[in-house]
């Protein structure tokens, strides 16, 4: 597999390489030089979900690592369910929280520690990540113990739920996390100039598990051809799927599923009031606004890193303008939201909420279509508890940290002292 920075085109790197550097020079994004499209799609969607796993990313990756060694990659970082649970006559919800950490960052992180330590040498590596609140547990949680990785997290200081910082700031051993006194869009910089810093990439062998590293979003390709999948058991028509979207890291991998054959109708990018895409998508004026704090904090996120993929994809697509559409969802609308979920028997979170308004909201007379959701309504109890006037139960996850005391520290948004503690770790 070849891919190439999309800012430096002249950057070729393999995907051992884009693994291991994150970002290309000038905070490049990697791109692949092709998208494999694959022939036998009905065949692959009659399939388990590993086998087709194995399938989808050894499309990708089998020339460079074998598709042996594809194989037992996936074994060990797919071993969880992914269940599609029917909410109305229109509407499937792909339920991608059923993972370790109970969100859909399992499936990337997981994957991406296990190529990572399938390609390690005896080198001592640091993992620098941001979250705006799933991604700290999924990377602490694949992470977690492996020898010679030291992972440290940045999160926006008290702009993510308690229970998802005590899922990965509790840990310890060779897990690090930093709270940053501002929002994810300042953390999400922090990290982009760690990897700008010469010096301090050479001095703590730096690498990112944000969802700018390829690993992560070729892992998520997976779950698109699942829900179609299992929607096309149901109906002969291709789906609409709507993505509660912060970084956009997972419209990219839906993008992709597409653009490898997956029938799939549309996408409709579901964001809260931080809209920069919904708006850019309507006027082509790329605008982002500050950072507005919500109750869907993990889609906090004012300028979403993964959008220069979505463009390169497009552009190497023949697919109508229409195949995304962008859509803000009010505080207001995800609160009506979470309720007509429940009234309908499904129970909710924000995130997840927010994708299925933005779907009920855009599904023409003949379409039905999909929301992921992305996360346990029990990692958001505390907004779900007091919208639904509920007293959600802990899953055993939860129930395991909610006592135990964070082990995080406390940064100014500022660089120089970033690098001083991760040249300490």
């Amino acid at each position: 597999m070849q891919l190439y920075n999309l800012k430096h085109p002249s950057q070729v790197v393999s995907f051992a390489q884009a693994l291991t550097l994150g970002l290309g020079k000038d905070r490049g994004l990697f791109f692949p030089s092709t998208i494999p499209m694959l022939e036998n799609i009905d065949q692959l969607l009659t399939m388990s979900f590993i086998e087709r796993s194995k399938a989808v990313i050894g499309a990708w990756l089998a020339d460079e690592l074998g598709q042996d060694v594809i194989n037992n990659l996936v074994d060990s970082a797919f071993n969880f369910e992914v269940p599609m649970v029917n909410v109305d006559n229109k509407r499937f919800s792909l339920e991608l929280y059923h993972g370790p950490t109970l969100a859909f960052k399992d499936f990337g992180a997981r994957f991406m520690a296990q190529c990572i330590n399938h390609l390690s040498t005896n080198k001592t590596l640091t993992i620098l990540t941001a979250t705006s609140g799933d991604t700290g547990a999924a990377v602490a949680d694949a992470f977690y113990g492996l020898k010679g990785i030291q992972v440290v997290v940045l999160y926006p200081q008290d702009k993510i739920s308690e229970l998802q910082e005590k899922m990965f700031s509790t840990l310890g051993n060779n897990i690090h996390t930093i709270a940053i006194k501002s929002d994810f869009d300042a953390c999400q910089e922090l990290v982009k100039q760690a990897f700008e810093d010469k010096q301090l990439k050479k001095i703590i062998n730096l690498n990112s598990a944000n969802s700018i590293n390829i690993s992560r979003l070729l892992a998520q390709i997976c779950y698109y051809f699942e829900a179609v999948s299992q929607f096309k058991k149901r109906y002969k028509n291709d789906p609409v799927i709507s993505v509660p979207s912060g970084n956009f890291g997972n419209l990219t991998a839906g993008l992709f599923a597409k653009a490898m054959g997956l029938p799939i109708k549309r996408f409709i990018a579901a964001t809260n009031s931080n809209d920069t895409v919904p708006r850019y998508l309507k006027n082509q004026k790329w605008q982002p606004n500050a950072t507005v704090a919500t109750m869907s904090n993990a889609m906090d996120v004012s300028e979403p890193s993964n959008w220069p993929r979505v463009e390169a994809i497009l552009q190497t697509q023949e697919w109508p303008t229409s195949v995304i559409t962008g859509f803000r969802v009010s505080e207001q609308q995800t609160s009506q939201s979470l309720k007509q979920l429940e009234n309908l028997g499904y129970l909710s979170e924000p995130h997840a909420a927010i994708a299925a308004e933005a779907l009920n909201s855009n599904l023409n007379l003949d379409d039905k279509g999909i929301f992921l959701s992305t996360a346990h309504p029990a990692k958001f109890k505390d907004v779900v508890d007091k919208e639904l006037a509920l007293n959600l139960s802990l899953p055993k996850e939860l129930a395991a940290v909610v006592n135990k005391p964070s082990l995080s520290i406390t940064l100014d948004d500022d660089f120089e002292q970033l690098k001083k503690q991760l040249i300490r770790v």
